[in-house]
């Protein structure tokens, strides 16, 4: 069942109808494009593609994206709407769209990794691992975005599940944006920080970085999806203000991954 707002076709240009003076950026956790368990277990990467779509972003950075996976590319082979030959980051940009996606973690079957979806032209893709144990694979995504004339380096990110592990992430995080990011351009860092308890805005702000927020905070949670407790999907950023950040909703939202996306306008300081 595809969400009702929709729109009908795959297809985009680089058109948009929000305004130019504001970057519109979305960061969503795609849950590998897969959901449920066992005989249950459903394909979801055709209506992820059309959700995207919709979401009318200038630059969607997405995380647990796989490149392949040779296990549910055979269970889904079949199925009406089946596999993607592609990568999942490719098959998921709209027309018109650049992707940048390097690999985090490698399984017995696969791999999965971040991705970044561009309206704008895109730089050199940069890729920094920043696993602190081995038990977690996880990496930074870099990618210097030229939007409106201006260079907006994006760092999309997929935090460990150790708190300890997330504040050692934000300091090499810290270290890496100082060695690959000029000191004034302005920066986003976007992802699923898995900051189950509300602990990673100050040491983001020891880095210069601050959390784009507007409108009622209970409003941008995003975890779990069917019923949104946790505010783990989120955007920071140096040099841009946010105008407002969003959330959507419904049933057909619910149904595409265990996060919701989260969508924020910012515009230049």
């Amino acid at each position: 069942m595809l969400p009702a707002s929709f729109a009908s076709s795959r297809h985009h240009s680089r058109l948009s109808g929000h305004s130019s003076q504001l970057l519109r950026v979305a960061t969503y956790n795609i849950h590998k494009g897969v959901r449920g368990l066992g005989l249950r277990k459903r394909l979801e990467i055709h209506n992820l593609g059309l959700g995207i779509e919709a979401l009318d972003a200038d630059l969607v950075c997405l995380q647990e994206v796989r490149l392949f996976h040779h296990a549910e590319a055979r269970r889904f082979a079949r199925t009406h709407l089946g596999w993607p030959e592609q990568g999942q980051a490719e098959f998921l940009a709209p027309e018109g769209y650049e992707v940048a996606y390097r690999t985090n973690a490698t399984t017995r079957h696969g791999e999965h990794g971040n991705a970044l979806l561009s309206r704008w032209p895109i730089g050199d893709v940069g890729h920094h691992d920043v696993s602190d144990h081995r038990f977690e694979q996880r990496g930074l995504l870099h990618v210097p975005v030229v939007w409106q004339g201006v260079e907006v380096h994006a760092v999309v990110v997929h935090f460990g599940l150790i708190h300890s592990s997330r504040v050692r992430q934000v300091e090499r995080l810290a270290e890496f944006i100082a060695a690959a990011v000029p000191p004034g351009a302005p920066l986003l860092v976007a992802g699923d920080f898995n900051d189950w308890g509300e602990k990673l805005d100050a040491p983001f702000a020891q880095a210069g970085l601050t959390r784009a927020r507007a409108g009622h905070e209970r409003a941008q949670r995003t975890f779990p999806s069917r019923v949104p407790v946790f505010a783990l999907d989120r955007v920071y950023t140096r040099g841009l203000h946010c105008e407002s950040a969003t959330v959507p909703r419904g049933a057909g939202w619910a149904r595409m991954s265990d996060h919701l996306p989260l969508l924020v306008e910012l515009r230049l300081d």
